[in-house]
C-alpha cells in the first residue's frame, strides 16, 4: 500500500515539477499517508474504504503548496518543512467533517438534518439522535454506548467497527445499514426498519429481533448467543458461519432457503414454520 500511495503523491504533485525540496515534501506526506491509512484499516475498514479516505485526507495541493512557501524557494530548513507539513495535513484532515474524531458526549442532537456527515473515530456516548436524519453518515469506529437513535433515518449510514453497546435504534429505519464488526449487546430494535442491513462479525450476545420483519438481511459470523427472533419473519436472511444453537426462534416465520440454512447450522426450529 505504501507504494500505492507514493505513486498518488507522484500523480496529485507532477502539476509543480521538480520544485525545490520535493523529496523531503513527499517523504513527509506519505508518512502521514501511511500512518492515516493503517489507523484506518485498525477501526476495521477494508482496503478500498481506507485508502479512499486516506487520499481524500490530503486535501488540495495547493494549499499544501502555500502552507511551504519555502519549498518553492529553496529553503532548506527541513524541521520548519516538516512542522508546517504535518500542520497542513492535520488541517486536510480536520476539514473533512466538523464532527470528525470530536467529543459530543450526552448531547441533543434530536431532530436535525446530518445527511451524510462523517463522525469516525468519535466520543458520542449518550448522544440523543432521535429522529434525525443520518442517511448515508459514518460512525465508524466510534464510541456510541447509550446513545439513542430512536426513530432515525439511518438509510446507508456506516457503523462499523463502534462500540454501540445498549444503544435504541426503536423505531429507526436501518435500510442498508451497516454494523459490520460492531458491538450491539444490550442494544434495541424494537418496531425498526430491517431492510438489508448489515451485522456480519458483529456481537449480538442477548438482542432481542422479536416480532420483526427482515428482509436481506446478513447475520454473517456474528454472535448470537441468546439473541431472540421470536415471532419474527424472515426473508432471504444470511446465517453463514454465525453460532446459532443458542438463539431462539419461538413462532418465527421464514422462507425455505432461511429454514435450511439455520436447520444444517443447528438451530433449534422446533417452534418455528416456513411462510
Amino acid at each position: 500500500m505504501e507504494k500505492k500511495l507514493k505513486q498518488f503523491l507522484d500523480n496529485r504533485f507532477a502539476p509543480y515539477g521538480n520544485f525545490p525540496s520535493k523529496e523531503d515534501v513527499t517523504k513527509e506526506l506519505l508518512s502521514n499517508l501511511v500512518e492515516r491509512y493503517q489507523d484506518l484499516k485498525k477501526e476495521g475498514m477494508s482496503d478500498d474504504e481506507a485508502y479512499k479516505l486516506t487520499t481524500d485526507s490530503l486535501g488540495d495541493v495547493e494549499e499544501i503548496m502555500e502552507q511551504v512557501p519555502y519549498a518553492k524557494k529553496g529553503h532548506e530548513n527541513k524541521q520548519s518543512l516538516r512542522q508546517s507539513l504535518k500542520e497542513s495535513f492535520r488541517l486536510s484532515k480536520k476539514s473533512q467533517s466538523k464532527f470528525s474524531s470530536i467529543v459530543l458526549k450526552k448531547q441533543d442532537l434530536s431532530d436535525t438534518n446530518l445527511l451524510g456527515e462523517e463522525f469516525g473515530t468519535s466520543e458520542l456516548s449518550e448522544v440523543c439522535f432521535d429522529r434525525a436524519d443520518l442517511s448515508e453518515a459514518k460512525f465508524r469506529g466510534s464510541d456510541l454506548r447509550r446513545a439513542s437513535f430512536s426513530g432515525a433515518k439511518l438509510v446507508g449510514t456506516a457503523f462499523a467497527g463502534s462500540d454501540l453497546t445498549n444503544v435504541s435504534f426503536d423505531g429507526a429505519d436501518l435500510t442498508d445499514t451497516n454494523f459490520n464488526a460492531s458491538a450491539l449487546k444490550g442494544s434495541t430494535f424494537q418496531a425498526a426498519v430491517l431492510t438489508g442491513t448489515d451485522f456480519r462479525y458483529s456481537d449480538l450476545t442477548n438482542v432481542s429481533f422479536d416480532d420483526q420483519t427482515l428482509t436481506g438481511v446478513v447475520f454473517d459470523k456474528t454472535s448470537l448467543r441468546g439473541a431472540s427472533f421470536k415471532n419474527a419473519t424472515f426473508s432471504d436472511v444470511s446465517f453463514h458461519h454465525s453460532d446459532v444453537k443458542k438463539a431462539i426462534f419461538d413462532n418465527a416465520k421464514m422462507d425455505k432457503v432461511t429454514y435450511a440454512l439455520l436447520k444444517g447450522a443447528g438451530a433449534v426450529l422446533d417452534k418455528a414454520e416456513i411462510a
